[in-house]
């Protein structure tokens, strides 16, 4: 095994080294008419020096040029991207310039009002005063004028750089609306075969005139060994290496525990990959060491190993995405019996795409004609259509089953079928289109929807990763590492550092994407201070740690300090969150003073804003203030009985917009501040535990009154939590219509316990009553019958139902 090791990575070493000196070659570019060039080596072009004055001059000239450029017609789009290029360096050093001298500035403005306001036309101030003034203000002009023309230039240059992006982006436009000859018209055929066979014969007499020249063959009979052996070692790897990685996965899924195998089988899946694509390059390095290749075939071996990549990465796509083991998960949830034909469809993407590189690079060599290029460009762009609509048709098919098999189906579910639907659009309309000679337009679906299913599948197999990797971190099992909000918040991220990749496979420009990396950077401008991503950043590390300051001093307070004083558990709560009001709001003005932010800007509009705020906000206002009122007042704390309108509870948290409150059926009632500020609250433990209490008993008629009010006065007197003074009060309250009623009324020393008293007190006056003979009485009611001899009579005088007849017998 270390042998083989060893081998791939002298193999791996030697691809890297032929990567890196391909990427040192210029790649072909498209110009303003459609045909693929190569472009030239750009000339070194001086750029501004941000250490250095700025030279206007020179700004002023190029500025000039730029505009010429910009107006000519003829221009080139390989010019205009140079000369916009300069300009974005020109921009970033008037960006810098504009602060130039500002904390001078802001020193010289301090002292200017420190000799306080100008006098108004018609008065003097002293002569001392009105020269350091006049002093001052000549100062601040000249150190405000580097900023001042820096500002002008920086305006300009930002203008010719949109200039150049609208006329970019108008020349894109126009070469993807280009109408190409119909390669459906048989007219146009001949010129598509006489390109293909001007190709076979560059290739032929290329190798022809290498053959021929003695130099050449001396220097193939030198390398020819190490050529031989590179062919000999390329073919070994790309017939045994798919073969070799498969059965280093089995024995590293052997040794290794059962959350990690998918990683490892992750890691080791890579090489079926760099291994192939390893081979290519020594095929590429072999057949450039021959010494027989000319323009043409050059250019071809060169793009060997990104049709390499190309084909091996797609497939190597596939079969993570269509898994061919059973017991191998699929990322779309996809049959076992079903996940052969998406890795066909799979690799016939990854050919199709290495074709459509090796013809972009035959065709710009040979500089085809526009019909011949829309002739060979046609069948490839069928295919890819055909492909593109079979794999949207496969997928549909079988997520549709999938989503109304789930009683909620995911996001990656919805989102693949709607990724489905819309390749199975392109994938018609891209050879419709094609057809009739819009060859740029086709290929601007067909091939950049083929792509973005790549970055789709490599986006959800990273997203399986993360859950794998999260489980083996946290030990967890399978179904609990794809609910956790960990990889999720990962993939939503990847998922968002990716929308550039989609946007250049689109078709936009990298210069759009830096123009708009570039304004986020500068920021916006607010007031007299540009508030940028640096701006933000000291602002909230300043606000953290002011925040996290407050916080600590809270928990000081909360459990060290505060317990040690005479304030209750309310006062406390108040002084707490009091203390953590105050530091959020210390910690938000040090944070914006660190940062440089001026907030003067934003009183206009928020004197505009007030009017409007204030009728949409009121009630979150007065729930606000009356929060702060009950903090500071406090009328009602934590812990506290009370009743508000019909809600009566304990009080658990009062905050600044509501207080919540458990009632005795232990549900919590969120009651709004300005209710207990404005409506009426009883508190029955606020400022004393103690509370009245009243028991109400009946007693039959009969029944000694004055023996009852002894009984009930000792049951009253004889409870622990019944205070004596005042004494027990026994009243007698009334006579009901089955019982004559009494009254015990007691104060409580705590009113919590009234509940459990008043069961107490009931218990004891049963057993009393018990003893004493006296009557607890019960509802009852009387019946007089008026007239009985009549209501008698009238008795008898209804006749007797007669007799059913006897079961089987005939009635006579």
């Amino acid at each position: 095994m270390s042998f083989q090791l060893k081998t791939f990575l002298a193999v791996l070493t030697l691809s890297l080294a032929f990567v890196g000196q391909g990427q040192s070659q210029n790649l072909p570019s498209v110009d303003a008419s459609g045909a693929m060039v190569l472009a030239p080596a750009s000339p070194v072009v001086p750029q501004p020096d941000a250490s250095a004055a700025l030279d206007y001059t020179a700004w002023g000239a190029m500025a000039d040029r730029a505009e010429a450029v910009i107006a000519a017609p003829a221009s080139t789009t390989a010019a205009i991207e140079q000369l916009r290029s300069l300009l974005v360096d020109w921009r970033t050093a008037f960006l810098g310039a504009q602060n130039a001298n500002a904390a001078r500035i802001a020193t010289l403005r301090t002292q200017i009002e420190a000799l306080g306001p100008a006098p108004a036309e018609g008065a003097t101030e002293s002569d001392e005063i009105a020269k350091r003034r006049s002093e001052l203000a000549d100062q601040l002009v000249r150190l405000q004028a580097p900023g001042i023309a820096a500002d002008e230039a920086y305006q300009r240059a930002d203008g010719l750089i949109r200039e150049i992006d609208t006329l970019l982006r108008e020349r894109q436009a126009d070469q993807l609306l280009q109408l190409w000859p119909m390669p459906i018209n048989p007219a146009n055929w001949p010129a598509a075969f006489g390109a293909t066979t001007s190709i076979t014969l560059s290739l032929y007499n290329e190798l022809r005139l290498k053959w021929a020249s003695p130099i050449a063959r001396a220097e193939l009979a030198d390398m020819l060994p190490v050529v031989l052996a590179l062919l000999v070692l390329a073919v070994a790897i790309l017939w045994r290496g798919r073969l070799w990685v498969d059965r280093q996965i089995d024995w590293l899924q052997d040794r290794t525990s059962a959350r990690g195998q998918r990683l490892v089988a992750f890691a080791a899946s890579l090489g079926q990959i760099a291994i192939p694509l390893a081979g290519v390059a020594l095929i590429t390095v072999a057949l450039q060491m021959t010494a027989m290749l000319g323009g043409l075939s050059a250019a071809v071996v060169s793009a060997l190993p990104m049709m390499g990549l190309q084909f091996f990465g797609v497939r190597w796509l596939g079969g993570r995405i269509f898994p061919t083991a059973a017991h191998a998960p699929s990322p779309l949830g996809l049959v076992t019996e079903r996940r052969g034909e998406g890795r066909v469809l799979s690799a016939s993407f990854g050919i199709l795409l290495a074709l459509e590189t090796l013809r972009r690079v035959v065709l710009d060599q040979q500089q085809a004609s526009e019909a011949a290029t829309s002739v060979i460009s046609f069948p490839l762009i069928v295919i890819c259509g055909l492909l593109l609509f079979r794999m949207g048709h496969f997928l549909q098919q079988h997520l549709s089953a999938a989503e109304t098999s789930e009683d909620k189906p995911g996001y990656v579910t919805q989102f693949a079928l709607l990724l489905a639907r819309g390749a199975m659009l392109l994938g018609l309309l891209g050879p419709v289109l094609a057809a009739v000679g819009y060859i740029s337009a086709a290929s601007a679906m067909v091939y950049p929807a083929v792509m973005s299913m790549g970055l789709v599948a490599l986006l959800l197999v990273v997203q399986q990763l993360t859950e794998d990797g999260y489980a083996l971190l946290t030990r967890q099992d399978e179904d609990a590492s794809r609910t956790a909000l960990a990889p999720v918040l990962i993939g939503f991220a990847l998922m968002l550092a990716t929308l550039p990749l989609f946007a250049l496979i689109w078709g936009a420009r990298l210069a759009d994407l830096t123009e708009l990396w570039t304004q986020f950077r500068e920021g916006v401008q607010l007031g007299d201070t540009r508030i940028s991503p640096t701006v933000f950043l000291i602002f909230a590390a300043i606000f953290g740690i002011g925040y996290g300051l407050t916080r600590l001093f809270q928990s000081a307070l909360k459990t060290s300090v505060l317990p040690r004083t005479a304030l209750d558990q309310g006062g406390q709560n108040a002084v707490v969150s009091g203390i953590g009001y105050i530091g959020i709001f210390l910690a938000a003005l040090v944070g914006i003073n660190a940062a440089g932010i001026d907030l003067s800007g934003l009183a206009i509009v928020a004197g505009a804003l007030s009017v409007g705020i204030g009728f949409g906000l009121q009630t979150v206002v007065s729930n606000f203030v009356s929060g702060i009122i009950l903090l500071i007042e406090r009328p009602v704390s934590e812990g506290d009985w009370i009743e508000v309108g019909t809600t009566q509870g304990i009080v658990k948290s009062i905050s600044v917009r509501s207080t919540r409150i458990q009632t005795f059926d232990r549900s919590d009632v969120i009651v709004p501040n300005s209710d207990l500020i404005s409506g009426r609250v009883t508190n029955y433990t606020r400022f004393s535990l103690s509370g009245r209490l009243i028991v109400p008993i009946g007693v039959a008629y009969g029944s000694d009154t004055r023996k009852v009010e002894a009984v009930l006065l000792e049951i009253a007197e004889a409870q622990p939590m019944v205070v004596l003074t005042p004494p027990p009060q026994i009243v007698l309250a009334g006579f009901g219509a089955d019982s004559i009623n009494f009254e015990m009324r007691v104060i409580l020393r705590d009113v919590n316990f009234g509940v459990s008293v008043r069961s107490e007190i009931n218990h004891e006056i049963a057993r009393a009553f018990t003893e004493h003979g006296i009557e607890i009485p019960f509802t009852q009611q009387d019946i007089h019958l008026r007239n009985i001899d009549e209501l008698a009579a009238a008795l008898r005088s209804i006749p007797q139902p007669k007799a059913a007849p006897a079961k089987g017998k005939p009635e006579l």
